[in-house]
């Protein structure tokens, strides 16, 4: 098996993750936190309701959390993820350059996607030609001709993924923001890239028949994959079979020490269902963190 191993590896850079960071990294076990601290629901907030602290600024708290966790033995990839696996008793995790790494122990700690085109049909339609997984939904439109929507890592290896199920794949984006990699893959595929365009209007009364860009050109797709962002915890969770809460099924379910239904995958914050404060995420991390690098000194 090619790549660098660790102990934990932590998915999402916020409180949560990075309080996991802190934990695991103290208690002696390798550790790397993937992602980017921009895509945190704090980095562009302001913290005034967290106790012995004044209000503060979401994105220093994120620097110095980064700092802290550094100084304790973290290492970073800022870059997003697009797939989880297990290969034995590793877990492998490939990263938008196509770089795979391994570890022990997995801590889910994205947070949860909250983007959506709001766009006329979108709400309507969903279900019925709009959706919001491609991983999830992608088999249903085999032979179809689809668009994928956004302009980072999700939607373009969405693109990619839809190449083998769809007749014909048009990818609607700003700038793409996306690894040097993946942007060739996409510009060497059949792809067709529909770059600086935005979508006005969902068509369809029943079923999705087309899309709407904003240079007044139309799409004829069946199917309409909105993928703002990077891909999230709910597809990769499903990519290794993590069960989701009966009552709340958009969260993980977890126990008291934040574990999954899968041994040695862990999760914590937002994903984990309500409320979404950072005093929770905080305190979810920590646990997530201590019981990872319990779990992954194990196999030392």
């Amino acid at each position: 098996m090619t790549g660098a191993a660790y102990d934990v590896i932590i998915l999402g850079s916020g409180p949560a993750g990075l309080q996991a960071a802190i934990h695991a990294a103290r208690a002696k076990v390798s550790v790397l936190v993937m992602g980017k601290p921009s895509k945190s629901s704090l980095y562009r907030a302001h913290i005034e309701n967290y106790c012995c602290m004044e209000r503060t600024a979401g994105e220093d708290l994120l620097q110095q959390g980064m700092q802290q966790a550094q100084a304790a033995g973290t290492s970073f990839m800022h870059e997003d993820v697009l797939k989880v696996s297990q290969e034995d008793q590793w877990l492998v995790v490939q990263n938008e350059s196509g770089e795979e790494v391994r570890c022990r122990a997995l801590i889910l700690a994205m947070g949860i996607s909250r983007n959506k085109l709001r766009v006329p049909k979108e709400k309507e339609l969903l279900g019925r030609g709009v959706s919001y997984c491609v991983d999830c939904d992608g088999g249903f439109f085999r032979g179809e001709p689809v668009a994928v929507v956004g302009n980072e890592s999700a939607a373009a290896s969405g693109a990619l993924t839809m190449l083998f199920h769809a007749s014909e794949v048009h990818l609607v984006c700003g700038r793409l923001e996306i690894s040097d990699v993946l942007d060739h893959q996409i510009r060497k595929s059949t792809v067709t890239l529909h770059e600086g365009r935005k979508v006005t209007e969902i068509i369809g009364q029943e079923q999705v028949e087309g899309l709407l860009l904003d240079d007044g050109s139309r799409l004829d797709v069946k199917g309409v994959f909105i993928e703002l962002g990077a891909k999230g915890a709910i597809e990769l969770a499903s990519e290794l079979g993590v069960a989701m809460d009966t009552d709340s099924p958009q969260f993980i379910a977890t126990d008291k020490k934040q574990r999954t239904n899968i041994a040695g995958v862990l999760a914590a914050g937002d994903i984990c269902g309500l409320p979404w404060q950072l005093a929770k995420a905080v305190g979810e991390g920590c646990v997530a963190g201590l019981e990872a690098a319990a779990y992954a000194k194990q196999f030392r």
